[in-house]
């Protein structure tokens, strides 16, 4: 399977895309607004790989590219460019494909960090907006600590909690993400449920901010 990273130059891009050309034989895109930047981030996810003994199946393109070839699209771009994003790519997709939002907006203040909800809608569902109907959003892997899912010498154990209004989109979202290491995939529900999961973002930095040890926090229920 293909699956494209938006903004995979990133820190969620970049953890997802070491961990699925670690532990996958899915063909892994890096997508960038600059493929010069595409290019050279997909070098050194290649090199470390390789020292790992992985010889990955992990290529650069613009964005745009990127999610014309690829099955999966994540869209780990920054809150504030994401919609914008997906404006621009919007006519390159098909009505096979799916779209994965990993994106929570947040702010910063004296206090900490606070969820910010646009519009009143989460990411995802402000994605979903200007998606073609016939392409299901789906929401995922908004509460994965990055640091953690980019440091392969670390063993995750977390859940990937899944929103969206199409059921087989979700199943295959499921699929690709339990085929990470230490990752188990959750249904949330519906995209309206998606705020609800995003929200525990700023909650998990709080946390690990102010208590010794827990700079890689992420959720697992019980």
């Amino acid at each position: 399977m293909d699956i494209a990273l938006l903004g995979g130059t990133g820190n969620i891009g970049k953890g997802l895309a070491l961990r699925w050309a670690h532990d996958t034989d899915h063909t892994i895109t890096v997508g960038s607004r600059h493929i010069e930047k595409a290019e050279t981030k997909v070098e050194e996810y290649q090199r470390e790989l390789r020292e790992r003994g992985v010889d990955p199946d992990i290529r650069a393109c613009e964005n745009e590219t990127a999610a014309r070839d690829a099955r999966i699209v994540v869209v780990s771009i920054p809150p504030e460019y994401a919609t914008s994003t997906v404006e621009s790519i919007a006519p390159s997709l098909s009505d096979d494909q799916i779209l994965v939002s990993p994106a929570v907006k947040m702010e910063r203040d004296a206090a900490g960090f606070h969820y910010v909800a646009p519009n009143g809608n989460s990411i995802a569902e402000e994605i979903a907006t200007i998606t073609p109907d016939e392409i299901p959003v789906v929401g995922a892997f908004q509460n994965l600590a990055a640091g953690a899912l980019s440091n392969l010498d670390n063993d995750l154990k977390a859940d990937v909690v899944l929103t969206g209004d199409d059921s087989e989109a979700k199943c295959e979202v499921e699929s690709v993400a339990e085929e990470i290491d230490g990752l188990r995939a959750l249904d949330g529900g519906s995209l309206a449920n998606t705020a609800l999961i995003e929200s525990i973002t700023p909650l998990l930095i709080n946390l690990a901010m102010n208590n010794d040890g827990l700079h890689d926090l992420g959720v697992r229920f019980q």
